[in-house]
């Protein structure tokens, strides 16, 4: 199926199905996919094994400035943004220069746009950096990727790149002491003969168990609403997620459902 990639440092606004009126910055190259994982339904397609030449990151410097560009085009429009998105064609934090770019960001969103919130979308592989843990409790919406309760199946859907423990991401996870929100894909399917699905009563109460441990402010779960890399996944109902959302809801968190 057909995928994309962000071709700018700065893209939007777009209505976000999340998070609103969001204003996107892409802190990985635009031409290509950077990530730690290699999710099975990432809209961006698959992280590539190689690389055929040097990949470039905007500088810290490039980021401020476009945004700064952008931000003043908004006044003058009068469309300032409901958040400004870290996201784009990988994982953001990886950017090495990824704190002080969200302290630029702040400063920018404190003058020109002091309504917008500030929203990360990680997937919680690079949490055991002190500086990206500290920058990321700076952001009001610091959004964190929780797929399973189980490593097998996290390997499944997102293909974690290196050394990976379940076990010590949600200690990281446990250890933003509620300042988080966790976000969930939830999806069937097969990948390379494997059957895929988490929405399993034994995927779901292990999940639920994790969800009470880690204890966030705020739970997003949602489907597949884009291509996908592969034909062989399919999205799970809105009954089905508002059913997951009660069970979360019952155990005394606020959720928020996008099918």
């Amino acid at each position: 199926m057909a995928t994309f990639l962000f071709d700018k440092i700065i893209f939007g606004p777009v209505k976000s199905r999340r998070l609103g009126v969001s204003l996107g910055i892409n802190l990985l190259p635009t031409d290509v996919k950077v990530c730690s994982f290699d999710c099975i339904y990432c809209e961006c397609g698959f992280t590539p094994k190689t690389y055929e030449k040097k990949v470039t990151l905007p500088t810290r410097e490039e980021v401020r400035e476009k945004l700064e560009v952008k931000l003043i085009g908004m006044i003058a429009e009068k469309q300032l943004p409901d958040v400004i998105t870290f996201a784009g064609n990988g994982e953001p934090t990886l950017h090495p220069e990824f704190a002080g770019i969200i302290d630029d960001t702040i400063d920018l969103r404190n003058k020109l746009a002091p309504d917008a919130r500030i929203a990360v979308l990680a997937n919680a592989s690079m949490n055991h950096k002190p500086a990206v843990f500290n920058a990321l409790l700076k952001v009001k919406d610091n959004i964190q990727k929780l797929d399973s309760a189980f490593e097998e199946t996290v390997k499944l859907l997102d293909a974690p790149r290196g050394n990976f423990s379940l076990e010590k991401t949600v200690e990281q996870l446990v250890a933003f002491k509620g300042q988080l929100k966790i976000q969930t894909m939830f999806l069937r399917g097969s990948f390379k003969g494997q059957k895929v699905d988490n929405t399993t009563e034994k995927e779901i109460a292990a999940w639920l168990d994790l969800i009470k441990t880690i204890n966030p402010n705020q739970v997003m779960i949602y489907t597949i609403a884009r291509d996908t890399p592969i034909d062989t996944l399919e999205k799970v109902s809105l009954d089905e997620l508002n059913a997951i959302a009660n069970r979360v809801r019952k155990a005394g968190f606020d959720v928020q459902v996008s099918g």
